[in-house]
């Protein structure tokens, strides 16, 4: 059987990438004032975010992070697709 054709460089070079909604897959966004901050401009840059919560003191139960993600949630401007 026929081998099929091996990309050249040039064509390799003229090959794109277009990400659309990029997501962070590492965020610390801490709490209060620095959420209030971070949470707006990540939001306005990428759809999706992995959440790093390395809070004091930590978030260590279900009800803990549910209530984090609230307050993240409600950091986000309205008018913006972000999914903490």
């Amino acid at each position: 059987a026929p081998r099929p054709a091996r990309r050249t460089a040039a064509r390799a070079a003229d090959a794109s990438l277009t990400l659309r909604a990029p997501d962070d897959w590492h965020l610390h966004v801490r709490d209060g004032a620095g959420l209030a901050s971070v949470v707006p401009h990540s939001a306005s840059n990428f759809r999706r975010a992995v959440i790093m919560p390395n809070l004091t003191p930590p978030v260590t139960t279900i009800e803990m992070a549910a209530a984090y993600r609230a307050r993240i949630e409600a950091a986000v401007p309205a008018d913006v697709s972000f999914e903490p």
